[in-house]
């Protein structure tokens, strides 16, 4: 009986209200070290008959359900012509649905032609959410993310020209005390080029078995203070100019909540950072941080 999902379902938080279908499971890339969120679960791309059967069973519960997200970690790696039968589903089945989103990878972008992400907007698929996590190109190869900032920023401007709206996130503290200054730089030069139309901040934390978990234990990974990651996310804001975007930070993993629209809010949310390191704004303590 539906709702049934394999695993457990991540998504991200401004999709709390969606209704969340299983078109793959798991990630495509899966090796990032600071990441347990789908170790679980073997990758595979369910079949679209599956898929259209969960979207059938879930409509008299579902109700209005004007926003849909495709789950798992890369639904976008999918078959055009398959991704394209399902959104024509979801359209009839869901005639109300205003919005259809999912997760993407660097290769399912830069896999697909300018028509095809072009027919995927007409279709309906609005928005995909796309794991940048670092500007530094150093930082990524060390995290093992698969991917450089040249291809992120390929990625982003394949998105854009094809109409659909682009939501990114960061990692705060990823680079380490070795790389802190380097991500920060580095991170808010490629949202620049990226000029997604959300960016979304998170922080840095460490789950058990993880290489970058097994990499702080041994001394060889020096993780970040609170108080260093607001340093970090000030130069990150510094370097940070994309006019129009949605800036948010407010995610469990953060010490700090920050959101604004940027360039406008930038003085602003510094003037909060100032605030918060000189102890005038409670910071989230360990405990009470999560993903």
């Amino acid at each position: 009986m539906f709702p049934f999902y394999e695993g457990d379902v991540y998504r991200p938080p401004s999709e709390a209200n969606s209704l969340i279908i299983q078109d793959t499971i798991g990630c495509s890339h899966n090796r990032c070290t600071f990441c347990t969120m789908y170790r679980d679960k073997r990758f595979r791309i369910r079949p679209v008959a599956d898929v259209l059967a969960d979207l059938d069973a879930a409509r008299p519960w579902a109700g209005p359900a004007p926003r849909l997200f495709l789950a798992d970690g890369d639904a976008l790696i999918r078959r055009t012509e398959q991704q394209l039968e399902i959104l024509s589903h979801i359209r009839k089945t869901y005639p109300d649905c205003q919005r259809v989103t999912c997760y993407a990878s660097p290769e399912s972008i830069l896999t697909k032609t300018p028509d095809e992400l072009t027919a995927l907007r007409k279709a309906g698929l609005t928005m995909v959410y796309l794991g940048l996590e670092s500007g530094s190109d150093t930082v990524l190869r060390q995290v093992e993310k698969g991917v450089t900032t040249e291809e992120m920023i390929r990625c982003a401007h394949a998105v854009h020209e094809a109409g659909i709206e682009l939501s990114v996130t960061a990692i705060s503290g990823l680079g380490g005390q070795a790389l802190w200054r380097e991500h920060a730089e580095q991170t808010g030069r490629v949202l620049s080029a990226m000029h997604p139309e959300y960016i979304g901040l998170l922080t840095l934390m460490f789950h058990p078995g993880t290489p970058m978990t097994v990499a702080r234990d041994s001394g060889m990974f020096q993780p970040l203070s609170p108080m260093e990651v607001l340093d970090e996310t000030r130069l990150l804001l510094q370097n940070l100019s994309s006019p129009g975007s949605v800036f948010r930070s407010n995610h469990a993993s953060n010490y700090l909540n920050l959101r604004g629209t940027l360039d406008e809010d930038i003085p602003a949310l510094l003037d909060l950072l100032e605030k918060a390191r000189a102890g005038l704004l409670h910071l989230r303590s360990e405990q009470y941080r999560a993903l």
